[in-house]
């Protein structure tokens, strides 16, 4: 993931605007507070963002002068600005860019022909054109310079401008169109009858936050002084505005920031909003459809169970594998400029994907596509964390599910990258995945949080001879893949979680769909951001594809009671459609394997409960998982 930000300067005060990727909430780049009390300086705002964009970092600034009119942009040091002469605001637009797509590399803000600037980070999977050689960034350039800027445009759906009669779309019916996670910060010269700035943001269909922070000293913390990250605030997700208008017409004080109006904009797609809104047709079995199901009901077996299965849960099963193995494919296509970095090194040195990897359900359907969509000279990279050695859960499972792996495909070269520490001596680190993860602020957030961070960073040892790799050795590694898949997203929308189980012994099927419903809605708050920014902190990518909009669309087609049967013992009727999947892609284990969330798996609670608490007894008597970081700090 890049990352991207707005510096927005005037007169005594700062806004700062960023959009630190699709994983939006650019409070959690990392960035500490400056010794001053200001809040973050532009040095440590570029800092952070470069972990995110390691191969490049460019910055574009601009002056709007009290009458409206803009001075042309050129290149920047992006210093702590005051806005420039009296009267005027500064804008400053910072890119710090990760290449993963295009012929030549690339430096970001871009700025076109009409002047208009942009910086953008995510990918493009559809909906906007990008040749083979080119790169997202440029594609999504060209067509935003053909937007019309008429204020009306931009506020209804019509293709043709009622202003200008212009056939161009707007800016929000291009950004509605786009496939895949993105965010971005566009400014359009002399947009809506006045200069305009468009923040926005969306990741797989669940879009997340920009923020924006008017930064003035003397504020209250929340977190614990050397970790606070609460001057940035959190947006709700969409497509945004921020019109600047002359500072003589708008009547402001010269002395406040030259932003007038912040508009958000509805999204111009109805495929879009009907994926947003997350409703399923199907919901309620009738007697018929139970009857019917009979057959798979019985045999603990799954894979008998699957073998008995009536005709209509193959079929849905296949559905799914297929949206699953598109989604895969598009997102470790190795494009032209990709191909030539890999071609750099030997084969059997690298690794252009990996996998955050338990050897559960979700990692083990995910690995076997990758191996399907991925030319075999290439290795794939397993990436395994573990808090207790050998003896945490998703390491026993993670080495099942490489024996598994081998099986069904005994020519690629699987990686079991074991990535192995002890929380005591993760003090320092702890702290900065603190600033990564707000705001998101429990004990619960930070351990998922360190053990991604830690799974990331693909620093870890290889067991040669379990692996079939250097002469049996075991050898110190750390992974170079940018691309890193992850299985988010397959709980909520297969029913995987045990409170699912709950909400259905409580209230049946309407129930446990209202909860599933929900846990979508808020997977951007609650999930995306925080893990986003854990991973893109080593110049990683994270990539979902259960997240991806066909993936979503064909699950929401299949009947609930398809999906998911938790009726069933754990490990058979949760994520019921996903255990179908596994089968048919020949992992006959993994199909059986049940839920364990990370911080579970890979025993950092249980540490954590230790250290913080005195004992894992005690933390639940404290309901740890939901106790602030700064409480227990204070």
């Amino acid at each position: 993931m890049c990352g991207i930000a707005l510096v927005l300067s005037g007169g005594g005060r700062v806004v700062v605007a960023p959009s630190a990727a699709a994983a939006a909430a650019v409070a959690a780049v990392g960035i500490q507070p400056s010794d001053e009390g200001k809040g973050v300086t532009v040095d440590e705002l570029k800092a952070a963002l470069r972990r995110r964009g390691p191969d490049s970092l460019g910055c574009e600034r601009l002056r709007v002068r009290a009458d409206g009119t803009t001075l042309g942009s050129d290149g920047c040091d992006c210093g702590v600005g005051n806005g420039g002469d009296v009267g005027n605001t500064e804008l400053c637009f910072i890119g710090a860019t990760l290449q993963l797509r295009g012929a030549e590399p690339i430096l970001q803000p871009m700025v076109g022909q009409s002047g208009n600037v942009l910086v953008y980070n995510g990918e493009i999977y559809g909906g906007v054109h990008v040749a083979d050689d080119q790169n997202d960034t440029q594609s999504l350039l060209s067509s935003l310079e053909s937007c019309c800027s008429c204020e009306c445009h931009a506020l209804v759906r019509d293709e043709a401008c009622l202003c200008c009669g212009s056939v161009g779309k707007s800016v929000p019916q291009i950004l509605s169109t786009i496939k895949g996670p993105w965010a971005l910060i566009y400014w359009q010269a002399e947009g809506l009858k006045n200069n305009v700035v468009w923040p926005g943001c969306i990741r797989e269909k669940k879009p997340l936050a920009p923020t924006v922070k008017v930064m003035e000293s003397g504020e209250d913390n929340d977190f614990p002084e050397s970790t606070n990250m609460s001057y940035w605030e959190e947006l709700p997700c969409g497509i945004y505005s921020i019109q600047l208008k002359s500072l003589e017409k708008s009547g402001m004080c010269m002395k406040e920031a030259c932003v007038s109006e912040v508009r958000r904009h509805d999204w111009i797609n109805s495929s879009l909003d009907e994926l947003i809104q997350w409703k399923r047709k199907s919901i309620v079995p009738t007697v018929d459809d139970l009857t019917s199901h009979q057959n798979s009901v019985g045999d603990y077996c799954l894979s008998q169970s699957f073998r008995n299965s009536t005709e209509a849960d193959k079929n849905a099963a296949y559905k799914v594998l297929i949206a699953l193995r598109e989604s895969v494919m598009l997102r470790t296509n190795l494009n032209r400029l990709f191909q030539d970095d890999l071609n750099k090194l030997k084969d059997d040195e690298l690794a252009p994907i990996a996998i955050l990897f338990s050897g559960g359900l979700d990692s083990m359907i995910l690995a076997a596509l990758l191996d399907q969509c991925l030319d075999s000279k290439w290795t794939i990279d397993l990436l395994n964390v573990s808090f207790d050695g050998q003896l945490a859960p998703d390491r026993i499972s993670a080495l099942a599910g490489l024996k598994e792996l081998q099986r069904i495909s005994p020519i690629r070269r699987w990686r079991l990258v074991e990535i192995d520490t002890v929380l005591t001596n993760l003090k320092g680190e702890s702290e900065h995945v603190m600033s990564l993860i707000y705001p998101s602020n429990t004990y619960m957030d930070l351990n998922i949080g360190i053990a991604l961070w830690l799974a990331a960073g693909g620093d870890g040892w290889v067991d040669g001879s379990i692996c079939n790799m250097q002469d049996g050795c075991r050898y110190k590694y750390k992974s170079t893949s940018r691309v890193l898949l992850v299985g988010s997203g397959a709980d909520e929308q297969c029913a995987g979680y045990g409170r699912h189980r709950t909400k259905y012994r409580l209230g049946g099927w309407v129930l446990l769909d209202e909860e599933m419903r929900l846990d979508v809605q808020r997977i951007w708050k609650r999930n995306m951001g925080r893990d986003d920014r854990c991973i893109s902190d080593h110049g990683k990518e994270a990539r979902f594809p259960f997240l991806d909009e066909n993936v979503i669309k064909t699950l929401l087609e299949i009947p609930l009671w398809d999906i998911a049967k938790l009726d069933e013992p754990v490990g058979k009727g949760d994520k019921k459609i996903l255990r179908e999947v596994a089968n048919l892609l020949g992992l006959k284990e993994a199909a059986l394997q049940p839920k364990r969330a990370i911080q579970f798996g890979s025993r950092i609670a249980r540490e954590s409960n230790r250290k913080n608490f005195g004992s894992n007894r005690a933390a639940n008597q404290a309901s740890a998982g939901s106790v602030e970081i700064h409480q227990r700090a204070r």
